[in-house]
């Protein structure tokens, strides 16, 4: 499936929706032949049908699922757009691209943007340490795999805590299997636009005094940045991590397409 222009032309695309539908679109007008991973039937439905895009929808649970993949679709290069706190996924890509000498590129949004010092960086989701929470009403906008664990920690500190859900079948199964009260949970899409959202009303509804959310540099973070700023309600960021420095990190989407051009 090589052409005279391409010496790498099958691309592996793991990403959310968000990033993905325009990384897509890039290569697609470059002729390159493009596999897209997803979670879901619903996120496959955000990618424009094209001959040469072949998406592919579940979790790849291992190692061996990844090298099968990339033997079965003669993979060439690797982009890992990955939400910044998968780290599992991303630890596997690069341990397997590096297995099969694959080249491979991190796609993080804004990973050189400044955070306004108004909002607080913290070390991880427990680091919340300066402040006293006791009876003060905490948001976590973090996702479901660590509301629970996240959730238990700030109780215990004497924290009324609430949050907000993405309305996924995994994402409402944890959040209702959850120490955090039915009533304070706000299962919701993020708002297209950081201004009149539903967020905002949420954060007025229920007198909330802080916020928690992840670094992730997608644009839920700018709404709860923006909430922020309006309202006065304390932000906290949780720091995202590095799963590997050696790996090459890239914040927009014209950097994957040159990376993609000098493999």
């Amino acid at each position: 499936m090589h052409n005279a222009q391409k010496c790498h032309e099958n691309v592996w695309i793991l990403s959310g929706t968000a990033d993905g539908p325009i990384l897509v679109d890039k290569l697609l007008q470059f002729n390159y032949a493009v596999f897209v991973s997803v979670i879901s039937y619903r996120a496959s439905r955000s990618y424009k049908k094209n001959s040469k895009l072949h998406i592919f929808t579940g979790i790849l649970s291992n190692e061996e699922e990844i090298k099968i993949f990339i033997e079965n679709n003669k993979i060439d290069t690797i982009v890992d757009a990955t939400h910044p706190f998968a780290m599992d996924i991303s630890a596997k890509l690069i341990k397997v691209s590096n297995q099969n000498h694959l080249p491979l590129i991190r796609f993080e949004r804004n990973i050189d943007k400044e955070i306004d010092k108004r909002f607080k960086v913290i070390s991880n989701l427990k680091g919340i340490n300066d402040v006293d929470l006791f009876n003060k009403n905490l948001l976590l906008a973090i996702g479901s795999r660590y509301l629970d664990n996240t959730a238990r920690f700030y109780m215990d500190l004497g924290a009324n805590v609430f949050a907000r859900i993405i309305p996924t079948p995994d994402s409402i199964s944890r959040a209702f299997a959850s120490c955090v009260k039915n009533s304070n949970l706000a299962i919701l899409n993020p708002s297209k636009n950081n201004h009149e959202n539903l967020e905002l009303h949420i954060c007025k509804y229920w007198s909330i005094d802080y916020i928690l959310c992840r670094d992730s540099g997608g644009y839920p973070q700018g709404i709860w940045e923006q909430i922020s700023l309006v309202s006065k309600i304390q932000l906290f960021l949780a720091k995202r991590p590095v799963v590997n420095e050696n790996v090459y990190r890239c914040s927009t989407h014209e950097g994957v397409l040159e990376f993609l051009k000098s493999t």
